[in-house]
């Protein structure tokens, strides 16, 4: 059974909810998923799913979450290489530039992305809640 883990950090509950509707997917698909907090969720913990969710909204200038998320995230750039993921997350202005930039930044450190990330505006509506599912799926 495939096990991936849904990591995000959300100060609306925007981004949580789009966690949960990837779980689901993950599960729907006959894999094992686990959501974790940005807090929760360490570098050394990677090794133990086969698939890693990240996602963090759009802060500031379209950037990642600097106080928790950006830190974490950061310490674990270095395993990357090779592993599935997917980037996920939810924004109230700009046009998704922190995503583009998110994702080429992972792609810059060779992981593996397991389908096209997930953005929504504000909380996830019925396009985004289906993307978020596919996500899951992708991840098994």
């Amino acid at each position: 059974m495939s096990k991936a883990a849904v990591v995000y950090w959300s100060g609306t509950g925007n981004t949580q909810s789009m966690a949960e509707l990837i779980a689901a997917g993950v599960k729907d698909a006959g894999g094992e998923a686990v959501i974790l907090t940005s807090a929760e969720f360490t570098a050394d913990m990677i090794d133990e799913y086969d698939a890693i969710a990240f996602g963090c909204p759009s802060m500031g200038a379209e950037q990642l979450e600097e106080d928790e998320f950006e830190p974490m995230f950061e310490a674990c750039r270095s395993k990357l290489s090779g592993k599935k993921i997917a980037l996920f997350g939810s924004y109230g202005w700009g046009d998704g530039e922190w995503m583009r930039n998110w994702e080429e930044l992972c792609k810059g450190d060779g992981a593996v992305l397991a389908c096209d990330c997930v953005i929504c505006n504000e909380a996830p509506d019925d396009e985004a809640s289906a993307a978020c599912a596919a996500m899951g799926k992708a991840l098994v």
